[in-house]
């Protein structure tokens, strides 16, 4: 069959409905949400109304450790070692992305560069002068007027590839040459997460799949609930102790034996109304601390769920699909109305809510949203949708400063080697 006639068959079916009464896990999942008291059932309607909390409170950070390495299967960023001025001091330029509502993709760092992608799909790598090293490109004609968005995850001297027409390929770093590619039935909607020989990745049909490193043969897949509409967000992956534990377009989180592709537990976290609204339903990425789960959505809803069991610890009311960041006994988060949250890790309790748009005039404030944080030495780095970046004292919540980087969508910030790295429409911009 013909790629382009292939590609738009596989977007077609991401537009049907799924009446397969035996995907659900659990096909009674609504009548455990009415069950589990610890499960709260918050309208996406309901008005959220937030205020700062413990303002004045100055955190001791005198125990908190600069992670120099993050956890890539964890999510776990914790503190970065950053202590620059941010001060722009290049860029990597790409030809612009095309109808983009959110730059989601996160460059691979190399000591000796960066690998990035353009508009048709192609493959960049340049190095720690801005200079492309080589450029290459696995698409047919058909296949570039899609223009795929790439997601990239690195393994020793090869980097694998998946995208959003439902391709996945692997390719060497240091000269571009492809080494195995294949096609999925659906395009692919997660980050990529690795365990020794094998990858895992989400498809729109929330299913997880695993491929095998060496060539890209599927060892196993597990399908989850599907929905009526195209999710609007990213899905999520980590792993640890032989599980991959993962979420969905519905709000399932679900915990997979590594090896077997069977559920060791699963958690809905939603009633099976969200369905038919997932286009609008959106959660944060999963975070871990090696004990416990961490993640928050747009219906007024921050989880602790417990990593053996799947059952929750504590749930508290914050409104926020922005990654989490763990500091020692703290998890630091942003609410969609630009709320910081300092919360404790254990119970659950809030320390601390400071207003980060107070800056903002009313009007302008009710159009802006947080794209995502990182946290270097004693400052939080915020990315908003108007192009911004607010720097913020984690010790006191006080603004040091607001940083123009474009005038349209950038992505959440990145630290690597003590420099801080932001995406925007076409180019890579780096600080010090």
């Amino acid at each position: 069959m013909n790629k382009l006639i292939f590609i738009f068959i596989a977007l077609f079916f991401l537009n049907n409905c799924s009446f397969n009464e035996n995907s659900r896990i659990w096909k009674d999942t609504e009548n455990k949400l009415e069950t589990n008291k610890k499960i709260t059932k918050i309208s996406a309607e309901e008005n959220v109304s937030i205020s700062e909390f413990n303002k004045d409170l100055k955190l001791d950070l005198s125990s908190i450790k600069i992670n120099n390495k993050k956890n890539d299967n964890q999510n776990d960023l914790g503190s970065q070692n950053y202590k620059g001025e941010l001060n722009k001091i290049g860029s990597f330029k790409f030809s612009k992305l095309e109808e983009i509502n959110q730059l989601v993709s996160e460059p691979i760092f190399l000591n000796n560069g960066i690998i990035f992608f353009d508009k048709k799909g192609s493959i960049i790598r340049y190095d720690n002068n801005q200079k492309i090293i080589w450029k290459k490109n696995y698409y047919s004609k058909a296949e570039k007027k899609l223009k795929p968005k790439l997601n990239f995850l690195l393994d020793d001297q090869n980097l694998l590839v998946t995208d959003s027409i439902a391709k996945y390929y692997s390719v060497n770093i240091s000269t571009g040459k492809l080494n195995w590619s294949k096609n999925n039935n659906y395009p692919f909607n997660s980050n990529i997460k690795k365990h020794k020989d094998k990858i895992f990745v989400i498809d729109y049909k929330n299913t997880l799949r695993c491929f095998k490193i060496k060539d890209g043969s599927e060892c196993w897949n597990l399908q989850t609930e599907d929905s009526f509409t195209i999710s609007n967000i990213k899905y999520s992956l980590i792993i640890l102790n032989n599980n991959v534990i993962f979420n969905n377009s519905i709000g399932d989180i679900t915990a997979v034996d590594i090896e077997t592709g069977l559920i060791t537990w699963q958690l809905p976290t939603q009633s099976s109304s969200i369905i038919n609204e997932t286009f609008n339903f959106k959660t944060s990425q999963l975070v871990t601390d090696g004990n416990s789960v961490f993640f928050s959505n747009n219906k007024n809803q921050f989880y602790s769920i417990d990593l053996k069991t799947g059952t929750a610890n504590w749930i508290n009311e914050v409104n926020s699909n922005v990654k989490p960041i763990l500091v020692g006994n703290l998890i630091f988060t942003i609410s969609n109305e630009g709320y910081l949250y300092v919360i404790d890790k254990n119970k659950g309790n809030i320390v601390r809510i400071t207003d980060l748009f107070l800056n903002y005039k009313d009007k302008k404030r009710k159009k802006i949203y947080p794209i995502g944080f990182v946290i270097g030495y004693k400052n939080l780095f915020l990315t908003n949708s108007d192009g911004k970046m607010i720097v913020v004292s984690i010790e006191n919540g006080k603004i040091i400063k607001i940083e123009k980087v474009s005038s349209g969508l950038i992505s959440e910030p990145f630290i690597f080697n003590k420099n801080l790295y932001v995406v925007r429409n076409g180019s890579i911009v780096q600080y010090n």
